[in-house]
């Protein structure tokens, strides 16, 4: 009897999901998917399901030895930086294979008027010479870089409902893409919004924002994604990732 491969996906992205539905038809492998368990009502991927931290890179490597995982694959959100330095640490200590699945960033277009920043903070420094009322699509995370504009206004939206600090001034859309660029313009639009703040989290599911924006003149703030560990390989796609799986049998 052939034992199956076992294979850990890390990441409740869209990504991680198509992954894992396609990888589970393999009567071959084993396929366990993470997820961090930031989001109340997360949708499950196919396949065997765990939710919660493993205990940083050494608790990663103790459940990668223990479970006998033969391939490791990061499909996490593109700003989860903490988790994929924790994955290419642990891959590293229990000589798992590895591979980073990261949809390509978006790139700006025609009429598009961005302005690049390197993190939340720097983007809530440009945002009062640009507009007074904002259209924030970081997510729930991180709004305690906004916190200190009581001049301005926001739409904030985020899956589930932000905890403090939060800007002063705002309201919460709790809502979950794909998104079309009907429904945001019509945002833009009733809301008045004057600049966009984004992360480059790349993909279609949100992008509509970007074309709405373009549409309606809008600036939009864009925070850079930051690096994938040094040494890890890339793959752009869930094909490519299926292909690079297939290179270690």
């Amino acid at each position: 009897m052939t034992t199956r491969r076992h294979v850990l996906i890390l990441g409740g992205t869209t990504e991680a999901r198509r992954l894992a539905a396609e990888l589970a038809a393999d009567p071959g492998l084993l396929v366990t998917s993470s997820l961090a368990g930031r989001v109340a009502q997360p949708r499950l991927p196919a396949g065997q399901v765990r939710i919660g931290g493993f205990g940083g890179a050494q608790g990663l490597a103790q459940w990668l030895r223990e479970h006998r995982v033969d391939a490791l694959i990061d499909a996490t959100h593109p700003f989860a930086e903490k988790i994929s330095f924790n994955a290419a640490e642990a891959a590293a200590i229990a000589h798992t294979p590895l591979l980073a699945l990261r949809r390509p960033g978006w790139v700006a277009g025609p009429g598009d008027r961005w302005h690049e920043v390197g993190s939340l903070s720097e983007a809530a420094g440009v945002l009062p010479s640009l507009g007074r009322r904002v259209f924030l699509t970081t997510g729930r995370m991180g709004l305690a870089a906004f916190a200190g504009l009581d001049e301005l206004w926001f739409l904030v939206r985020s899956v589930d409902a932000p905890e403090p600090p939060v800007p002063a001034r705002m309201e919460v859309l709790l809502d979950r893409g794909p998104f079309t660029v009907e429904g945001e313009s019509e945002l833009v639009r009733r809301h008045r919004i004057e600049v966009l703040v984004t992360k480059d989290s790349g993909g279609p599911a949100t992008s509509a924002k970007l074309t709405a924006a373009r549409l309606a003149g809008v600036p939009v703030v864009v925070v850079r994604r930051p690096p994938v560990p040094s040494g890890v390989r890339v793959a752009p796609d869930v094909a490519g990732a299926v292909h690079w799986l297939g290179t270690l049998r």
